[in-house]
């Protein structure tokens, strides 16, 4: 199986201080890949720097065979990659409904605006009832929600995902993985997931990577990960 995305040997932080050395990592299309570690391992900089909001110092990154390191955000959206930030990042006094339609903003998305409405108030029908509400006024789950959702109207092939579950209720985060897994196969959709909960993570992935202070130090699948004594020690407590 050929790589949807390749990252290969990259480098990169914030001013003139590293934060990734030498990372490389692939997904596949219909994939879920889950990147762990503890926090400040550089996890969100290799997913910033992916999605075109970082340079890339050294190294290479492709998406479906082409080389994208060197383009901007809003360029990689078009080519069917997107980023959901951690916090899901919405415009608080627009209402729901105008922040989704912000998702379907490039040319190959716009034409299809209403189909993609439909399509993910079909997948978040809460979404649905609260289209005119101001996104400020949602729940932390809903907010998440409304991130994603704005995502999919780009029509994205791989959505990157940082801490989706970061601050929600138990019963909201097992609704959002649900849905994260729902996702390669309802939708055609890759998912590459930067997530605090370990064990989920790797739980539903097919493979996953460890990230320690900038680098990959263990990749393999979700499973074998999950049975690595030092990921039990490190990250699950075990």
């Amino acid at each position: 199986m050929s790589a949807l995305l390749a990252v290969d040997n990259i480098s990169s932080g914030y001013g003139d201080i590293p934060v990734l050395r030498e990372v490389s990592l692939e997904v596949g299309s219909n994939e879920i890949v889950s990147v762990v570690g503890a926090n400040g391992a550089g996890k969100t900089t290799l997913l910033r720097t992916i999605a075109g909001l970082l340079p890339c110092w050294r190294g290479a990154v492709q998406f479906d065979g082409e080389r994208i390191e060197r383009l901007h955000a809003h360029q990689l959206v078009t080519r069917g990659l997107v980023m959901v930030p951690e916090g899901g990042r919405l415009f608080p006094f627009m209402s729901v409904q105008e922040n989704l339609e912000l998702g379907a903003f490039n040319g190959g998305a716009r034409p299809k605006l209403k189909a993609m409405l439909d399509e993910v108030f079909g997948l978040f029908p809460i979404l649905a009832s609260r289209r005119d509400r101001l996104a400020g006024s949602l729940s932390g789950g809903e907010r998440q929600m409304c991130a994603i959702a704005r995502a999919m109207m780009s029509r994205p092939r791989l959505i990157m995902l940082d801490e989706p579950s970061l601050g929600l209720s138990p019963l909201m985060v097992e609704h959002i993985f649900e849905l994260i897994l729902s996702l390669p196969h309802t939708k055609h959709v890759a998912v590459l997931l930067v997530e605090q909960n370990v064990g989920d993570a790797l739980d539903m992935a097919q493979r996953g990577y460890v990230v320690e202070r900038g680098q990959i130090v263990k990749t393999g699948s979700g499973p074998d990960l999950l049975a690595d004594a030092e990921v039990q020690r490190a990250y699950l407590g075990l």
